[in-house]
């Protein structure tokens, strides 16, 4: 992958710790593609993927330096989640929801972070966003309950960030919210019987009447405007667009689906006959060597699209400036388009490689149910992103969804 675009504040430095994270990923490839099926068939990543991973320091990127993370870029956080990916979907998706979650974590105020992190800095944290609880105010802080599904990541966490919304005595809206709340004091129902994505174990966390300390709520509104709660303003990474970075994250197990998947199937050209033909092989057909160049160039596409995204969210958090709701929209437009085409590139190369890519033995077959599973969350939606961009280049905002 030639692909180099890159934000212009970019370091000789940065880049050679983006190599250096890039690399250890791709030595944990093999492991991960041989765990895939015992992760398929458990429902869960296996420890062994996690550790690996947690060994190989790729659980700190996001973490801010102060507790021993390495605070890395956005572009840094796509290529390791895009390398774990070729080894296995379920993988990269987990790691990626837990990385990101510490992103999260590091715009809440100090105490919430010192009490994520002081005593034990290796801890890792899942969250779901969506505002499906309720909270009573209470001296202190909070009396949480709810149930908050899908937690990607959540069992293999110590902490989870869930949504809520805050409401005035009248009961109408006045803020929406995350709150951190130990793992130890919810309830994990296992709810995740799916297509795809069968190994990120994302369950339905519940709780009921939990107390949350004020210091751990979070204004998601606030957020948004860019206000985190953090006082460490001058770490440029939780500087970085809440709703841009939200949604980009999800694109980078997507390129590694993608990409894993052209590889198997050049690979496999040259050995593969296409029954009813007089093709020797499938690398002297042309409907295969067509279908190989287009779905090479949608990854390239998708590639290219999430780069930018991630060059211009790391641009501006280096710049301390929050991208207007323009840019916003066009970052969320590049991560509908990453997600699409890579989607799309998949589809061509299971029908070109042929039927046997849906045997149980193909990791084709798992890489599609992947794909076409993650390629749906909410907050990456194709559909609705060009509906928001689209509005935007007409000079309409704000009509579609807060998460912009």
């Amino acid at each position: 992958m030639s692909i180099v675009l890159d934000r212009p504040s970019a370091t000789d430095a940065d880049r050679e710790l983006r190599a250096d994270l890039v690399g250890r990923a791709a030595k944990l490839v093999p492991l991960l593609a041989a765990n895939a099926p015992r992760s398929e068939e458990d429902r869960q990543v296996v420890e062994e993927n996690i550790t690996a991973i947690d060994e190989a320091g790729l659980l700190s990127i996001m973490r801010p330096k102060r507790f021993g993370g390495m605070e890395t870029d956005i572009r840094t956080k796509l290529e390791v989640s895009r390398e774990l990916a070729r080894g296995c979907g379920s993988t990269s998706w987990v790691t990626s929801l837990m990385n990101v979650c510490a992103w999260f974590t590091g715009l809440w105020p100090a105490q919430a972070q010192h009490d994520v992190w002081g005593e034990h800095p290796n801890n890792r944290v899942a969250g779901v966003f969506t505002p499906s609880g309720t909270a009573t105010e209470v001296d202190g802080g909070y009396r949480v309950s709810g149930r908050w599904g899908w937690a990607s990541g959540s069992a293999h966490s110590q902490w989870a960030l869930v949504g809520i919304p805050l409401t005035n005595p009248d009961g109408s809206p006045r803020d929406q919210g995350l709150v951190l709340i130990p793992m130890d004091q919810l309830r994990v129902e296992d709810t995740w019987f799916v297509a795809g994505m069968k190994g990120t174990a994302s369950n339905t966390l519940v709780a009921q009447d939990v107390f949350v300390p004020a210091h751990r709520y979070l204004s998601v509104v606030q957020a948004i405007q860019g206000n985190p709660a953090t006082p460490f303003t001058e770490e440029r990474l939780y500087r970085s667009a809440f709703i841009p970075v939200a949604a980009l994250i999800l694109a980078g197990p997507q390129l590694g689906l993608a990409q894993a998947a052209l590889d198997l199937v050049i690979e496999k050209a040259p050995k593969r006959t296409i029954t009813y033909t007089f093709y020797e092989n499938q690398v002297s057909a042309p409907t295969v060597q067509l279908a190989v160049a287009k779905a090479a160039s949608l990854v390239d596409s998708a590639h290219l699209h999430a780069y930018r995204a991630a060059a211009e969210i790391d641009e501006a958090a280096f710049h301390d400036v929050l991208p207007d709701y323009d840019a916003r929209a066009k970052s969320r437009m590049d991560t509908g388009v990453a997600v699409t085409y890579a989607r799309e590139a998949i589809r061509i190369l299971v029908s070109a490689h042929g039927a046997s890519s849906f045997a149980d033995a193909s990791p084709l077959q798992r890489i599609w149910r992947d794909s076409e599973v993650a390629s749906r969350h909410a907050v990456v939606h194709p559909e609705i992103s060009t509906e928001i961009y689209g509005k935007a280049l007409l000079g309409i905002r704000g009509d579609v969804s807060p998460l912009v």
